[in-house]
């Protein structure tokens, strides 16, 4: 019974990952071993509006997290860190479009053959041609957010690492709350230092 409740639990947080897709791109020839502390640059001035503070803070703070697992400690500003961290999100609206065809056959009297014992005319009650369909279409709106983390390397001045996940907004900030973290940690997942 323990382990069908872990298993169970172990599903729940999968089914709560889903719907994520992830981007990743980088300069192969950086050795990101060498970097060990980061600046928060801020946030892109093309970030949404959209975007809360709570959610700005639970982003951030799920950053320094994972970049913290991989050795690299967040500095303030002016300090000289090795790398610049820069984040920018933006909402997108898209519409999904459901179509439903419902087709009701017609039921026609028809005469045909075969009536007493397979003679002679007879009537008979069944499916016949035609009928009518009809097909409600419906909308549904939702907003499609992107969250992109920018790394550059400090001294060069030069973007080495660039990742970007894509998800469904949930209206409900619990929710959110409880996601941010399974979406930073999926982006920051291929960072070249584990």
């Amino acid at each position: 019974m323990k382990q069908m409740l872990t298993l169970a639990f172990c599903l729940l947080l999968v089914a709560g990952c889903t719907g994520i897709k992830t981007t990743v791109d980088y300069d192969e020839t950086v050795d990101f071993s060498t970097f060990t502390t980061y600046v928060f640059y801020g946030w892109d001035a093309r970030t949404t509006d959209a975007l809360n503070d709570f959610d700005r803070r639970r982003i951030e703070a799920s950053f320094e997290e994972e970049f913290a697992k991989r050795g690299l400690k967040r500095l303030d500003k002016g300090q000289g860190a090795d790398l610049v961290v820069s984040l920018f999100l933006i909402n997108e609206e898209r519409t999904q479009k459901t179509a439903t065809t419902t087709h009701r056959p017609s039921m026609n009297m028809y005469m045909g053959f075969g009536g007493y014992y397979g003679y002679g005319p007879g009537w008979a009650y069944g499916p016949g041609f035609g009928g009518y369909s009809t097909t409600q279409i419906q909308e549904m709106n939702y907003q499609v957010g992107t969250l992109v983390c920018s790394v550059y390397d400090a001294q060069k001045k030069q973007l080495i690492w660039e990742s970007a996940a894509s998800k469904t907004i949930d209206d409900n900030p619990q929710i959110r709350k409880k996601s941010i973290p399974y979406v930073v940690r999926s982006i920051v997942r291929k960072y070249p230092k584990k």
